[in-house]
Parts: structure tokens; sequence; C-alpha cells
């Protein structure tokens, strides 16, 4: 999505007013204060209220235009903002627990990505912290489920639509349209459905996964009816500072 766009961002943060999972990654973090690394942190709702119960919060995220809207929330003043893509971000901090949230995971389109994310996950983990990230189970008929969709978002004045441009068994691409009272605001996304080998990458990546679940009460997932899929890793390797 164009994200960079005040306009998309601050329409983005009216259709997503709470953090999906929310409560999940708010029980991970627990509630003695520790280091939380936000990697996609979007228009900031989770890191805030990770903050406002007394964790110590750094949000990273590519758009300007989002940390823009972060920025405006409740508690902001007691997060750390940085720019920066996941891929890329480098920090001399070293956190307890490192989250990919709101199915951001699936922006990144290729295992080189993906792998460039882990490290630095991986980088910036203490020792015995954990990650977590999110995305969602590709044996759901998302295609059907999201083609041509329409609601009215809060305040009743502005019409959002999804509508499919391609879809196969591991990318679905697809338009979001917003239609305002003088206007209609287009982007263009496409979303990765990886299958069986996300393990693979976090155990290639020096992960160990903890925990798979399938929903967001920590329901066990199952493969042909669970719509999440919920990864919990621990990481077998000491971060490296030097390697910054």
């Amino acid at each position: 999505m164009d994200y960079e766009d005040p306009n998309i961002a601050a329409l983005y943060g009216l259709a997503n007013p709470s953090d999906h999972g929310a409560n999940f990654y708010l029980s991970l973090a627990g509630q003695q204060s520790c280091n939380v690394l936000d990697l996609g942190s979007g228009t900031g709702t989770l890191c805030c209220a990770l903050a406002e119960r007394g964790h110590r919060v750094t949000g990273v995220d590519p758009a300007a235009a989002m940390l823009s809207v972060a920025r405006t929330k409740r508690g902001s003043e007691n997060v750390e903002w940085v720019q920066s893509s996941a891929q890329s971000y480098r920090s001399t901090q070293r956190f307890d627990l490192i989250l990919m949230t709101g199915h951001a995971f699936q922006v990144l389109l290729s295992d080189e990505d993906v792998l460039a994310v882990l490290e630095t996950m991986r980088r910036h983990l203490n020792h015995g912290g954990r990650v977590a990230f999110d995305s969602r189970n590709p044996r759901m008929n998302w295609v059907g489920e999201w083609n041509a969709r329409s609601r009215t978002l809060p305040g009743g004045q502005i019409i959002e639509s999804l509508k499919i441009t391609a879809g196969d068994r591991e990318f679905i691409s697809f338009e979001t349209s917003y239609r305002v009272p003088d206007t209609t605001l287009v982007t263009s996304s496409t979303l990765r459905f990886p299958r069986h080998h996300v393990e693979h990458l976090l155990h290639r990546s020096g992960f160990l996964v903890q925990d798979v679940f399938g929903d967001w009460d920590s329901g066990q997932f199952h493969s042909t009816s669970s719509r999440e899929m919920i990864f919990v890793a621990g990481s077998t390797q000491p971060s490296n500072p030097t390697t910054l």
C-alpha cells in the first residue's frame, strides 16, 4: 500500500483502530517491564499500548506518514519511533521481545526479505528473549472472502472496497479503494502466503520455534481450519554486537 501518502496513512488508522491480535501480544510481553521492538509498527496502536503498560518500546516503520499518525496517539511520547525498513534496521539496543504484527510479515514477498528480517531480529534479541509474528493460513479461501468486499468505516462517510487483481497459491494482489465525499483514493497491495517453510527459515536463521498458534486465544494451529499462523520463537545463537 501507499503508506507514504498522508491521506492513505490516516485512512489506514481509521480502518484499523485497534491492532489485530493486540491482547495476545500484550500478554506475551507480560506485566514486568521489558524492552520491546515492534518492526512494521504502522500507526503505533500496539506500541502505545505496550508503553502505557510500562514497557520500553521502539517502533520501527519505513513510512514517515504512518509514524506521523503514530506520534499523535496517547502515550506516543513514551515510544522511540524510528523510520526504517525491518530489513535494514540496526541499533546498539537489545530487546527481550521483538514483534512483527498485523500480518506485516506477509508484505515480505521473497525468502531473501524474510531472512533479512529474521537476521534483524536475531541481531537485536537479548539472550532468553523471544520473537513473534503472524501470517494468515494460506489454506483458507482469502480470494473468495476478500473479492468485492465492502464496508463503511467509522464515522459513516468513507466506504472501503477491495478488488482482487491477481491470486495464486502463494501471492494475492488487490486494490483497496476509499470513497470519500470529494474523491476516491486507490492503493495497490500484494501479500505473500508462505506455506510450510517458515519454520525452516526460522531454524536457518538461528531460531527455535516454541509455539505455532492458530488463533488469538493461543489455540493449537490446525492446517485445515485455523485462520492464523502465529509464530513464537527463541534464538539458538547469541547476538553479536560487533556485526552491527
